[in-house]
Formats: C-alpha cells, sequence, structure tokens
C-alpha cells in the first residue's frame, strides 16, 4: 500500500479542472471567467507540448522503468489523458456558451462574418486591406506538394474552396492567422450602447473572396485549427559545443518537433480534415480533437476591457509594507531589521528601490542575483545595468534553460555581457532555480552585506498576480550561505555536491534539503509515538517526490497530523491504515498560489521555512533551490497565521482526495476567501 500514488499527469489535469471551475462559478467577474478559460487552454497547450510528448517518448523504454518513473505505465495514463482531456473540452465549451450569454446581458458581441451589419463589412474590408493584408500568407496544399510548416502556437484557417461549375476537387489553403503582428481582437463600430468585436481570423475568412480573387472561387469554408508540437529538446554533450550553442541548436530542433494534437473546428470540411491528418503523419494514437468555432484561447487573457458593470475591486490594489511606508532607503532598513514582502499584496517596489540604491550608491562593491524568469521591460535588470556602468560589479546567474523563456534569456545575456555584466550560466544538468540576490558595501572600513531568499521569480510583471513570499535580511549567516552558492556556482567543474556543501543556515537542493526535511519528519513521527502533539504544514506548488510522500505516509500512520496546501500536482493517496488521514486541500482563485513554505511543530519550537522548490524530484534532484528557515519571531508567527488562514478557506479550496473529485470545502462556517482574508490580515498589519 505504501507504493500507491496518483501519476502525476493525471493529477494534473484534475488541476487544470479546478482552473476550468472558476471559469463556471457565477459569482467570478465575467473578465476573470473568461480569463480562467484561457489560463485553461494555455495551460492545456503546455501539457501536451512537454507531458504528453514525453510520455509518448517513454512508449519505447523498458515497462518497469518507465512505471518507476511516471508512476503507472505511460500508454495507460495517455489513454485516460485523453479520456479526461475530452470531458474537460465538453465542460469547456459549454462554460463558453453560458459566458457568452452573460456577454450579451452586457450588451458585449462577438459577431461572425455573416452576422456583419453593412457598416461593419465595409470596415472590416478597410481594415483587412490597411492592417492585414501585408501580413496574410494564402499556402495552397495538394498531394504533390510537402506540407508546410506549421507553428506550433499559431492558430490556423484551413480553407475549403471551390467553383460551382467545376468538375475537378475541392482545393485546400491554409492561413496563418497574424495575431503576433495584429492582435486577436478587432472592436467594430457598434450601435449604442453596445460592444462588438470580431476575432482577427473571422476578418480574413470574409474576405475570402478578396484574397482568392484570381481564382475565381466562389464558394469557401474556412474553419480554425492548431496543432501541439513536442516542445522538449535535449541538450547534447559535445564538450566542443558552448551552453549557448546548445540551447540555440535546441530551440531551432524546437520547431522540427513532432505534432502530439491536432485540434480543429468540428464543421471543418471532412476531405481537407482528412488531408491534414495524412499529411501532418498522425495516427488514431494521437489526440486529433474536434472541436468548436475558436482554438487558441489563451489570446482572451487579453480580451478588451469593455464590461461597463465591473470596476476593480478595493481589495485587489498592492500596498507599501509597513516598513517601507515612510522615506527610508531600503539598505537603511535591512541592516535593522528583516523584513516579509507577501506578494501580491505588497508592492515590488522595494525590490526595484533596493537594486537601484544600490547601483547608486558609492559604498556599495558589488550586487550578486539569481534570474530565471524576468518581465519584457524588466526594471530589476535596468537597475543591474545602471549598477555596472556605475562601476559596481555586477553578476547575474541567468538560468537560460527556464523552459519556454530561452530566446527571452539569451537576448538578456547578450545585453548584460554589453554592459559590463559577468553571466553566469549555471551548472550542467542543473538548472539554477533559487532565488537570491546578495549586495555587498563597505561603509568606515566596515562590510555589510544585504539581499533576499525568495520564493518566485525576481520579475514585477508576475509579483502582480502570483502569491510569494520574499524575505529580505541582512543576517550574517544566511548572507554567507548565499556567498557560497554564488561562489559554487562561478566554479560548474567543481562537483555540487561538494561546493554546496559548506551551506549550514539555507536548505540547498540538490544536497540537505530533502534529507533535512525527511529528518524533521521524523521527528514529528517520534513525538506522535510517544503521545506528543506532532504536526506539520505543507504549502506547495507540486507534491510528487515519492520518498517525501512515503515518509508522510510514514507520519499519518504514526498519527502526526499533516496538512497540506497544493495549488497542482498532488500524488498522495490516503490510506484506510492511516491513524491521521492526510488533509489536502488545493486553493484556485484569482492569484496564483505561489509561495512554498513548510511547518513543523518540533516539540513546540515551531520550525518555518520558505523555499523555492516545490516537493518533486526536478526541484530536489536536478536543481539549485534554496529554503531559509525563519527565525525572526513575528516574521515566523506571520507565516503561521497566513497558513492558517489558508486553511480555512471555505470559498476557493477544494479537497484533494484519491478520486480527483475537486469537490469544494464546504462546512458551517461563515465563508473565508482566504486571498481577501490575507488582504485584510497584511493590511491591518499596515494600520497598526
Amino acid at each position: 500500500m505504501t507504493n500507491r500514488f496518483i501519476p502525476r499527469d493525471i493529477s494534473w489535469l484534475s488541476f487544470n479542472g479546478r482552473v476550468l471551475q472558476e471559469a463556471a462559478d457565477e459569482s467570478v467577474p465575467l473578465s476573470e471567467r473568461i480569463k480562467f478559460l484561457a489560463i485553461f487552454s494555455n495551460n492545456l497547450d503546455e501539457f501536451f507540448r512537454v507531458r504528453v510528448a514525453g510520455l509518448k517518448r517513454a512508449l519505447v523504454l523498458d515497462e518497469k522503468e518507465s512505471k518507476e518513473f511516471f508512476f503507472e505505465n505511460p500508454q495507460y495514463i495517455l489513454d485516460k489523458i485523453n479520456e479526461s482531456v475530452i470531458e474537460l473540452q465538453k465542460q469547456f465549451d459549454q462554460i463558453w456558451l453560458r459566458v457568452q450569454s452573460e456577454m450579451a446581458k452586457e450588451k458585449v458581441f462577438i459577431k461572425a462574418p455573416e452576422e456583419l451589419s453593412a457598416t461593419q463589412q465595409e470596415f472590416v474590408r478597410r481594415y483587412y486591406e490597411d492592417e492585414v493584408e501585408s501580413n496574410v500568407i494564402p499556402l495552397m496544399l495538394d498531394e504533390s506538394r510537402p506540407m508546410p510548416y506549421l507553428r506550433d502556437k499559431s492558430l490556423y484557417l484551413g480553407i475549403a474552396m471551390r467553383k460551382t461549375d467545376w468538375v475537378y476537387e475541392t482545393q485546400f489553403a491554409i492561413i496563418e492567422n497574424p495575431t503576433r503582428n495584429n492582435g486577436r481582437f478587432v472592436l467594430l463600430p457598434s450601435p449604442k450602447d453596445q460592444k462588438h468585436v470580431i476575432l482577427l481570423e473571422d476578418v480574413i475568412k470574409f474576405n475570402l473572396p478578396y484574397i482568392f480573387s484570381y481564382f475565381g472561387f466562389d464558394t469557401f469554408k474556412a474553419h480554425a485549427f492548431k496543432i501541439t508540437k513536442d516542445a522538449e529538446f535535449d541538450i547534447d554533450n559535445d564538450i566542443n559545443t558552448t551552453l549557448v550553442e546548445k540551447i540555440e541548436k535546441g530551440i531551432k530542433n524546437r520547431r522540427k518537433g513532432k505534432p502530439t494534437r491536432f485540434v480543429f473546428d468540428k464543421d471543418m470540411d471532412s476531405s481537407l480534415v482528412t488531408f491534414l491528418i495524412k499529411k501532418l503523419n498522425l495516427s488514431k494514437k494521437d489526440s486529433i480533437i474536434p472541436g468548436q468555432k475558436i482554438h487558441n484561447f489563451k489570446h482572451f487573457m487579453s480580451f478588451p476591457k469593455i464590461f461597463k458593470s465591473e470596476k476593480p475591486a478595493v481589495e485587489r490594489s498592492s500596498f507599501d509594507h509597513p516598513d517601507f511606508a515612510g522615506r527610508q532607503r531600503v539598505s537603511d532598513v535591512l541592516v535593522k531589521k528583516d523584513v516579509l514582502l507577501s506578494f501580491p499584496y505588497h508592492t515590488f517596489n522595494p525590490i526595484i528601490d533596493l537594486l537601484r540604491e544600490a547601483a547608486m550608491d558609492p559604498h556599495v562593491q558589488s550586487i550578486q542575483v539569481t534570474i530565471y524568469r524576468m518581465a519584457e521591460n524588466s526594471k530589476v535588470a535596468n537597475a543591474l545595468i545602471n549598477a555596472a556602468r556605475n562601476g559596481k560589479h555586477v553578476t547575474v546567474m541567468l538560468e537560460l534553460r527556464a523552459r519556454f523563456d530561452e530566446e527571452h534569456n539569451l537576448m538578456w545575456k547578450e545585453r548584460f555581457e554589453m554592459e559590463g555584466v559577468k553571466v553566469l550560466l549555471g551548472i550542467p544538468d542543473k538548472k539554477v532555480h533559487a532565488k537570491l540576490c546578495i549586495i555587498k558595501k563597505r561603509v568606515d572600513n566596515k562590510t555589510w552585506q544585504y539581499g533576499f531568499v525568495s520564493t518566485g521569480n525576481i520579475n514585477e510583471k508576475t509579483a502582480k498576480i502570483y502569491g510569494d513570499y520574499c524575505f529580505m535580511t541582512s543576517n550574517r549567516a544566511i548572507m554567507a550561505d548565499v556567498n557560497k552558492i554564488f561562489a559554487a556556482l562561478k566554479k560548474p567543474k567543481v562537483e555540487l555536491t561538494e561546493s554546496l556543501k559548506p551551506c549550514k543556515n539555507l536548505l540547498v537542493c540538490p544536497t540537505t534539503m530533502r534529507d533535512t526535511f525527511l529528518k524533521l519528519i521524523d521527528n514529528e513521527i517520534d513525538e506522535a509515538k510517544t503521545g506528543n502533539k506532532a504536526h506539520i504544514i505543507v504549502k506547495v506548488n507540486s507534491l510528487s517526490d515519492k520518498i517525501l510522500i512515503r515518509k508522510m505516509y510514514e507520519a499519518a500512520n504514526a498519527g502526526v497530523k499533516i496538512e497540506m496546501i497544493v495549488r497542482g500536482i498532488y500524488c498522495a493517496v490516503n490510506q484506510k491504515k492511516f491513524k491521521t488521514p492526510l488533509h489536502a486541500v488545493s486553493i484556485v482563485d484569482e492569484y496564483l498560489e505561489h509561495a512554498r513554505s513548510i511547518y513543523f511543530y518540533a516539540a513546540g519550537k515551531e520550525l518555518v521555512y520558505i523555499s523555492s522548490a516545490d516537493w518533486m524530484p526536478r526541484n530536489l534532484d536536478y536543481r539549485v533551490e534554496a529554503a531559509v528557515l525563519i527565525t525572526n519571531k513575528k516574521i515566523k508567527h506571520e507565516l503561521i497565521d497566513m497558513l492558517h488562514i489558508q486553511l480555512k478557506d471555505n470559498v476557493k479550496a477544494r479537497i484533494l482526495n484519491n478520486k480527483l473529485e475537486n469537490k469544494y470545502v464546504r462546512n458551517d462556517e461563515a465563508p473565508f476567501r482566504s486571498q481577501l482574508e490575507l488582504y485584510r490580515y497584511l493590511r491591518k498589519k499596515n494600520k497598526s
């Protein structure tokens, strides 16, 4: 029984089902419901690009080996995925119909080409000629030509054309929807008090007679489709190739990835569907999914803000942390006290201000920071560049292998190096996922070091929508370990387990983190066996590490009270023999729950860690991660309070059980929405 686990990919689909629940929830503002549909769609695309592609690769592996890795036979998981995806897609379509009905009540309409008024028709003709035509490239298809290259993330129109008096077969063509240049949504001239929107593909569809006028076709059937490709790439072991060259090669190879899913409008011409399936080398084992008219729904994250009834909630605006509310410099605060920023409730400004101050402070000698994902026009990057221009020694550990951000990070690598920033590229076979910063300055022959350890990316954009913690400190012991991690990153050829061994105050992956947590769980087991209070709370994004899960099973069997808040993948299974069943919930709400914090009662000592690492093998064994023990009593109790606030949620929390039912937590208590209560809790601290 101790070997029972939920396969991570099946568990992940259950998480995406929770995202879909938010889209179905009529208490959620309409614009947010549309956004959740977009998030669901984008999540599913990435799932097929990475996880489904990996499962298909695993079909050729030894069955025992692949079952150990995936928790189940890959073909079994793929079959379950197809069943779940078809069911989720049905739910998606039903929710989208209901959302459109709600939009109609708000006088917002998405218009089809055949629904346009004369004025709108003329507008669409002109808009196409002025804005779209130069970006449209029709590609003719037939059996004698090779299939044109199709982009992974793009939406296409599949077009079947005929002449009324033509005896030949239907002619096929495809057109890529140029959303990169033109966006997806076009606001139309509308009647008073109404808002009419047309999708870009429908602008093109309306203009098909004009686009193909020289062929003389008079009948057009055009429907949307998209493909999802295998997005993983292998980094070869050629010692004569630099990591940058390997990443660049991998990005190019990603273009050649095998299709893993083909999704199309169910009304598409059947002969065109058959033609595309054949040309894309798809088989019955692949995910071939007929759907509704609209695909690539991820673009709806940017749906126009045109709903009159919706006003931003007052309790949704970030506010200054009380320790930074005055005009004091951030560094002056940190040399006196520790500070915990809780995003997105607190503003990200102190991080930007810290780096900007360091860039201009004549006493600052160096800045070292790890970067995984950055905002598009990153203020963090600009502050670091300014520091380098001002003569500071700036070192950036830039993770080039951050999935789907490889090109973005390569661009920043070039920019940083042009400006004199030293760029570290990490450790072979290990991603650097730790979120660390250390600033060193010297005043009156005294050296000061301060910085932060964070659970999330140093990214001002995601800090507005991701729930994360950033622990800012000048604690000598913590800063000493941050220095040791950077020293190890500067010597990538030295064995990592040796170079990170000196860290005494931070738990680090892949060396000490899992082992330390295992020992702390063992301590709780010992307490429970002697009849003493034993309690563990784990808040992570994902839980799939078999070693830690088995230890949690052992703890539950011994009577340790275990509470978990796991947003996404949850592979543990409750078992009848447990003396105290595992209590696990997932909170899916307006903000993405991203912070990781772990609590141990520890015979009344109450130990609390915050961490960059999820409890997954990829984090614990194949990444450089860092967790910090919070010894500041005020901050420790604040983190404990916030864990208990989330455990009380009975509005947005779902129970994580063996059947993956996604039932909401419901009880006799007054409605308690944790993200709203966290806002109120932290706001109250500001006032006090």
